[in-house]
């Protein structure tokens, strides 16, 4: 049986009058990468920091490796590494030298010993002496990954880790995600990067709050029901503005030189296309549907609740 290190039931924030976070249920299994999707304000962030301790939930329960959320939230960071969306290190401090102040704020004992094996580990060995502020945003997002695992947390919470990081360091960094993860550490990721997304274990979706949908890609994309055409034509922007309040069209985006139409019935949006084929020069054909339009359609059932 599958260990669970997260486990949360009915978890709601509310500041004042407003739900940030309402009612949402979340299982994350031992050693997986957990994704968290969902538009801007959808709740992600005060979510994570409600399951690392640093937020208390409003009503619900949840427990953490085992410790509650509401009562033992002190335990609970001492074994969580929580990356946040903003570089929060000192730019006239070297590579180690911020490391080894991480070291010291976590009272370690084998402190010099530890920051040398993270520095291999995470491959900033060769930078050590380099200040931080002259450190590229992959470079950045590696030292903040390094602070992270540094005091062996079994749990690591990331906040959008590589918003504004050129895709080679994207991609070496979830590199390094999956060796942790395959040493057994669970981690929980937020993500727009559908990409990112789909290298992990399973996702959940958040919009406005509310929990929309949860599984493995595959469980996320099929639960959807859509069916995808790909068109190609003439004003493919402007068709696009022709039939972006049509009901029966359930995601659409322009992706290269094609527009992707989803629906749940396919002969009716053949339909469509065929009202506008000869005005367009279109032609069409059947495609799976990815994880982007999923996240287009949950993101459009979602506004329209």
């Amino acid at each position: 049986m599958t260990e669970i290190a997260i486990d949360v039931k009915h978890l709601t924030k509310k500041f004042g009058t407003r739900t940030v976070v309402n009612n949402i249920d979340i299982q994350v299994p031992k050693g997986k990468i957990y994704g968290f999707l969902g538009p801007n304000g959808s709740g992600k962030t005060t979510t994570i920091r409600m399951l690392c301790g640093l937020l208390t939930p409003t009503s619900g329960e949840g427990k953490c490796l085992g410790l509650d959320i509401m009562k033992d939230a002190l335990l609970i960071r001492q074994k969580v590494g929580y990356m946040t969306q903003k570089f929060s290190f000192w730019d006239d401090l070297t590579v180690r030298e911020n490391l080894e102040f991480t070291a010291q704020i976590y009272e370690m004992d084998n402190a010099a010993e530890l920051v040398d094996e993270t520095l291999i580990k995470l491959g900033l060995k060769k930078r050590e002496n380099q200040l931080v502020g002259t450190l590229s945003g992959g470079w950045k997002q590696r030292l903040a990954l390094s602070a992270c695992i540094l005091h062996k947390p079994e749990i690591l919470l990331l906040d959008e880790p590589t918003a504004g990081v050129d895709p080679k360091a994207r991609r070496e960094f979830w590199d390094e995600l999956g060796r942790l993860s395959d040493e057994g550490m669970t981690i929980l990721v937020s993500t727009h990067y559908m990409d990112e997304a789909e290298r992990c274990h399973e996702l959940v979706y958040i919009a406005y709050g509310n929990l929309m949908v949860k599984g493995s890609v595959n469980e996320v994309i099929n639960q959807t029901h859509l069916k995808t055409l790909e068109v190609s034509g003439l004003s493919l922007p402007l068709l696009q503005k022709q039939l972006e309040q049509d009901p029966e069209i359930a995601a659409m985006s322009l992706f290269g030189g094609m527009l992707r139409i989803c629906g749940n019935d396919e002969q009716k949006l053949v339909d469509k296309l065929q009202n506008v084929k000869k005005q367009y020069s279109l032609t069409w054909r059947k495609s799976n549907t990815y994880l982007e339009d999923a996240f287009i359609y949950y993101l459009k059932k979602a506004q329209e609740n």
